[in-house]
């Protein structure tokens, strides 16, 4: 099964271009995130060709080479390429590394693929790294027009609808990052130091009016300010001379500027630890096999001529992810259980103890990959094929008990066998030899091991099918008086009716056992769906406290700034938020009841 931590040596193409321009996910990209089964922390840098975004990519892979730098006018990044490597401070997490395909490219001149390329950076990632060269002002805005066409090649709902789409998208778009290359202002405004995020929401604030200039002014402001709750930015002086610039991947950081080296490594702090987990809207994580379906899902829409849809894309993911998780949790209880049981066992009890260790495991398996089983009803199907396998070993049990049972029958009762083909029971006192001879065979049946479950019905058949053979021995002992003839009828039947007795008594236990262990798996199922519900409803509760504090910032700003129109209409989307958080507030201080059947 996949799950196990990846570490590419270099990078590969995720995202790839046919030579008639259409998109697709290249297999070996695939067949990589196929192996990551644990969380995926997904980093994109986007920006202007020829701005030094692979340099960063590789700072982050805490590498002096990967992405390929190149030191000409020239592209080197053609599509989108990833690199997978152990995140360095978040155990049990991957770091997916994305550098895309330079914008604005002159020779290459295709806008719409430029847009595809920056909404696919978008709606992947968990951190959005946007690099520019110079300052944040009107120039540098306008090139990063692809955020004013967000809306019109992403959609929400496939559906129209009258939702607050700007916080949907804001719930679910990366944290913005905006690097600024070769920066050789002062931080300062006013004649007061300013920080960079000052520099930024300052670079971001609108003109009041409505006339289209100012509408062309405002657009990419107003998108960065509505998609994006985290917006962050990061200035780099220069970090060598013209002449050292050329040799980027030979330098060591005692050859850079240290001011630069600084401000590398702040960067890539924050980065490192601020940026979460990718997820989908309502808090669930993406595992590596999760992104490269969702890649996929995207990739196929613009295909075919769609726009990717967040909602579609969710149920896409649902429908690929839940039936492979069933598939692999089921592969995974049968690997398991064939590695901890040696038919036969002993007891029931102890093939039932391994049973429920192994579907624990089996549960965990399946929840971990599992996205968006609305109303349980992959992880019901997961239950019944799980305890279909069960029985299924349970009669390879009884029956490779039987097998043995009856080996073991044939060799302790072989010598009372043979005697009795001899006659050598048919004789004044053969009864009684008759007996002893069994009841020494009995015990020493019962004293060997291996027999498993079903050693007393093999026992109890075996007996009961001799009994003939004892009367007709008891009728030949003429030795015997009348009553120590029905004595000894009555202790054959006695016997008998003990070894069946005994028999009962297991068939009761066993189905005792069935009914606690379908109670034990219910009870397992509950807690393990509940607790992934619960850290679910903690991340979703996140996120929406995210967009409410980014949309109580933005009112603020707004009516500091005089747009008061705009923060009226923005209370609406405040009181929505509110309400959504309360209710996500109060359905984690009280117990969700969450029905899930048992196998029939």
């Amino acid at each position: 099964l996949s799950g196990h931590p990846v570490s590419m040596e270099k990078p590969v193409c995720l995202i790839d271009t046919e030579r008639s321009g259409r998109m697709f996910v290249t297999k070996e990209a695939l067949e990589i995130l196929e192996m990551i089964g644990e969380p995926v922390v997904v980093v994109a840098v986007v920006g202007l060709y020829r701005t030094g975004k692979s340099y960063l990519m590789n700072r982050l892979a805490s590498r002096q080479n990967g992405f390929a730098l190149g030191s000409t006018i020239e592209s080197e990044t053609k599509g989108i390429w990833m690199w997978c490597v152990p995140h360095p401070t978040k155990p049990g997490h991957t770091l997916v590394l994305l550098d895309t395909e330079g914008l604005g490219d002159v020779e290459k001149g295709d806008e719409k693929h430029d847009t595809w390329i920056f909404c696919l950076a978008v709606l992947l990632s968990s951190t959005l790294v946007y690099n520019s060269m110079g300052t944040i002002d009107n120039n540098a805005l306008e090139k990063l027009h692809y955020v004013t066409e967000l809306t019109e090649h992403i959609k929400v709902k496939s559906e129209p609808g009258d939702d607050d789409q700007a916080s949907k998208f804001m719930s679910v778009f990366p944290t913005f990052v905006w690097t600024v290359r070769d920066f050789t202002l002062q931080l300062v405004r006013k004649g007061q130091p300013i920080s960079s995020d000052e520099y930024l929401d300052h670079a971001l604030e609108l003109k009041p009016g409505s006339s289209p200039k100012t509408e062309k002014f405002n657009m990419p402001r107003r998108c960065l300010r509505d998609y994006f709750a985290v917006r962050k930015c990061f200035v780099f002086e220069r970090p060598a001379s013209g002449e050292k610039l050329a040799q980027m991947e030979q330098l060591t950081d005692s050859d850079l500027e240290p001011k630069f080296v600084r401000q590398a490594t702040e960067f890539c702090s924050y980065v490192l630890g601020h940026t979460q987990a990718k997820a989908m809207d309502g808090g669930m994580q993406l595992t590596g096999r999760m992104l490269g379906s969702l890649a996929e899902t995207y990739v196929e829409a613009i295909r075919s001529g769609q726009v990717p849809c967040l909602d579609s894309a969710v149920e896409s993911l649902a429908m690929i992810q839940n039936a492979r998780a069933v598939t692999d949790a089921v592969e995974f209880y049968i690997e398991e259980m064939m590695s901890h049981v040696q038919l036969p066992t002993d007891t029931r009890d102890v093939l039932s103890g391994i049973h429920a260790m192994v579907e624990k495991d089996a549960l965990a398996v399946f929840l971990k990959a599992a996205f968006n089983d609305r109303n349980q009803t992959h992880q019901t199907d997961l239950m019944h094929k799980l305890y279909a396998e069960y029985e299924q070993i349970c009669k390879q049990n009884e029956e490779t008990s039987r097998q043995v049972s009856l080996d073991t029958i044939s060799r302790v009762f072989g010598p009372v066998e043979q005697a009795v083909k001899a006659g050598s029971y048919t004789r004044r006192g053969g009864y009684n030899a008759f007996q002893a001879a069994l009841q020494s065979a009995t015990q020493q049946y019962k004293n060997s091991r291996g027999c498993g479950v079903m050693s007393e019905k093999v026992l109890s058949d075996y007996l009961t099918e001799k009994e003939t053979v004892g009367k007709n021995i008891l009728g030949a002992d003429q030795s015997l008086t009348r009553a120590e003839h029905d004595r000894a009828v009555e202790q054959m039947r006695a016997q008998a009716a003990e070894q069946q007795k005994r028999y009962v008594e297991d068939q009761n236990r066993y189905q005792r056992t069935q009914m606690e262990e379908q109670q034990r798996s219910y009870e397992e199922n509950q807690r393990q769906l509940m607790q992934k519900m619960e850290q679910e409803r903690v991340r979703a509760q996140q996120d929406s406290e995210r967009v409410l504090n980014s949309r109580l910032r933005e009112q603020k700003d707004m009516m500091e700034q005089g747009f008061q129109q705009r923060a009226h209409d923005m209370q609406r989307q405040i009181d929505s938020l509110s309400c959504r958080l309360s209710q996500s507030r109060s359905s984690g201080q009280h117990e969700t009841t969450v029905w899930i059947p048992g196998p029939e």
